[in-house]
């Protein structure tokens, strides 16, 4: 598995993301081709060798005619899906603007689509945000990490006016995310590069272990007492026994008897939509022999405190326990399949490039039968009659 580790030792912005993958190998020519895609006009691409502190990389900049553009994410959205881009890139830059809107709307006290995007909005934001998409879809990466990132601090001047950094956005789109500042005054992690970063990445931590294959620095426009650099590093990730994929993760438990059990199926909403991996319940006998479930929770590290904030919310417990596991698994992917019945994704389980097993996922088959009126165990084998040529 491909991976890319952002070194964020000096923050993160969108044209530094796109420098990085630029330094890391990606074709100017062949971002540009894909962005014109995009149907945007008036905006040109200059890639420029520049050195900070001694380090050599590249800075992207984007220079264009539009003046305070104002566009609602319906607008983004619509720019988005004209395209010819590949689905997943579409996809993906969409989340990072949805990410982005509800930051915002949270600051302004409003509805993620009636949110005027101001910077963001503009053709140069655009292009930092779908370009980097487009730049780690093209240099075949799969997964994202990253450092904790180094905010700044002091003030920035904002379409709303003077504002602390982080700036506000900025710092909803940072909750859980491990982050510090060194005390240099000026804004280090922009709205767009948090929300890039925030979306994409997997964790937040020290460097994965892999094979490193490729590494790039993308240059920030101001020159800081350290070098405004940041450093992607993209590699093999490390694999286990016969190829499976290994990770270490967080466990959560704790022993429930005084609840009711209709609360469970909205705790596992909440706990999924917060970035658990897995969560699930076991029988157990507790104190004087009492029945009980004992929840459990597999989450990422850096995940761990929000989901315990959460538990504490949702349940009637007084405590929790917590001890790191290693996760083993398989590679996997969703390939969407054309039935009678519409687009089923079919989840494809990989060891060693071998398909290991594969299945048609429950949420399509269900709203596919409910659309068509029939019952989902049809829709099912429908998808699974694909399933077999896909394996041929």
């Amino acid at each position: 598995m491909r991976v890319a580790y952002f070194d964020c030792f000096s923050g993160i912005s969108g044209d530094m993301v796109l420098g990085a993958l630029i330094d890391a190998g990606l074709e100017p020519s062949v971002l540009e081709e894909r962005l014109s895609s995009l149907g945007l006009e008036g905006y040109k691409l200059e890639f420029v060798r520049v050195t900070k502190q001694g380090i050599a990389g590249t800075k992207v900049n984007v220079s264009t005619e539009e003046a305070h553009a104002h566009r609602h994410l319906a607008d983004i959205n619509a720019i988005l899906e004209k395209s010819e881009l590949p689905v997943k890139v579409v996809k993906t830059a969409k989340r990072i603007f949805a990410n982005l809107a509800k930051a915002e709307a949270k600051v302004h006290n409003t509805q993620p689509e009636k949110i005027h995007f101001h910077e963001v909005g503009a053709i140069d934001a655009i292009i930092d945000i779908v370009g980097a998409v487009i730049g780690l879809e093209e240099l075949g990466v799969e997964e994202v990490y990253a450092s904790p990132l180094h905010t700044g601090s002091g003030f920035v001047q904002c379409a709303h006016g003077l504002m602390p950094v982080p700036a506000p956005a900025t710092a909803e789109l940072l909750k859980s995310v491990p982050v510090y500042s060194k005390g240099i005054e000026h804004e280090l992690v922009t709205p767009t590069g948090a929300a890039i970063i925030t979306t994409l990445a997997k964790s937040f931590g020290n460097l994965p272990e892999l094979v490193v294959e490729k590494i790039g620095y993308g240059a920030g426009e101001r020159d800081l007492e350290i070098p405004n650099l940041l450093r992607v590093v993209i590699g093999r990730g490390k694999t286990g026994v016969d190829g499976l994929h290994t990770g270490t993760f967080t466990m959560i438990e704790t022993n429930i008897d005084d609840m009711n059990p209709e609360f469970y199926d909205y705790l596992f909403y909440k706990l999924s939509v917060e970035g658990a991996v897995d969560v699930y319940l076991s029988s157990v006998y507790m104190k004087k022999n009492r029945p009980g479930t004992m929840l459990h929770v597999l989450a990422p590290k850096e995940k761990q405190m929000k989901l315990i904030q959460t538990i504490f919310k949702e349940t009637t417990t007084l405590g929790v326990r917590c001890y790191e596991i290693q996760k083993i698994s398989c590679a996997n992917e969703h390939i969407p399949v054309e039935t009678r019945y519409g687009t089923v994704r079919i989840k494809v389980s990989k060891n060693n490039g071998e398909i290991v097993n594969a299945a048609p996922e429950y949420e399509d088959c269900r709203l596919a039968a409910i659309k068509h009126n029939v019952p989902i165990k049809i829709v099912y084998d429908a998808a699974k009659i694909e399933i077999r040529e896909l394996l041929k």
